[in-house]
């Protein structure tokens, strides 16, 4: 029987040196033992990181806890270490690329588009882009979402166009120029702009009696 555990990243899985060893064949799947029961570690090469460990509290050694809490003899618990794909877009971090890197087609960004809100592809002549409106309460609260913008924009190192339109609207364009289209940056720039409070921006809306 297979018991199988999806864990949330960062992985930590405590190593308890008295009960457990390191199985000594070299595996991209590595196996913990534990008494007669083995943890399998899953994971495909984009791997966001390896077991932590730390050494047993006495009062666990003296419990003989690792001998306790796991199963049957020969149960084979599974362990799926996450890859990037797995992290929301937002979590991740933009990374410099080569001119020689081709963008996204459409149908790819269409795929990705699920994961940002708000956000529209433009197919224009230069190439594929991100598009995303916002209507503000007036032309300070434009001034301001652009601000907060900018400084999520400055902290990934990927920027948009970002236009003031009057009377109330900001217009935000995001796309990569040096490949000519669409590239990861953008899609992760603007799931982290869609982070951005905006609440206090908006226009109130209408309560009738």
């Amino acid at each position: 029987m297979a018991l199988t555990a999806h864990l949330s990243f960062p992985l930590l899985l405590p190593c308890y040196r008295h009960h457990a060893h390191l199985n000594p064949n070299p595996n991209p799947n590595p196996t913990l033992s534990f008494g007669r029961s083995r943890i399998r570690a899953v994971g495909s090469g984009d791997m966001l990181g390896d077991f932590g460990a730390r050494d047993p509290f006495p009062a666990e050694v003296e419990s003989r806890f690792a001998e306790k809490v796991l199963g049957n003899a020969g149960t084979d618990h599974k362990i799926l270490i996450p890859n990037l794909s797995a992290l929301s877009l937002s979590q991740q971090q933009c990374i410099p690329l080569s001119p020689f890197q081709v963008p996204f087609t459409a149908d790819e960004a269409q795929k990705l588009l699920k994961k940002v809100v708000g956000w529209r592809l433009l197919d224009e002549e230069g190439g594929l882009k991100l598009q995303c409106l916002w209507k503000l309460r007036d032309f300070k609260c434009g001034v301001e979402l652009i601000n907060r913008i900018y400084e999520v924009a400055e902290a990934a190192g990927h920027y948009p166009n970002l236009h003031l339109e009057q009377p109330n609207q900001v217009r935000a364009e995001l796309w990569t120029a040096s490949i000519g289209g669409l590239s990861m940056n953008d899609f992760i720039v603007a799931a982290k702009i869609d982070e951005i409070k905006t609440s206090d921006l908006v226009p109130k809306k209408r309560i009738w009696a």
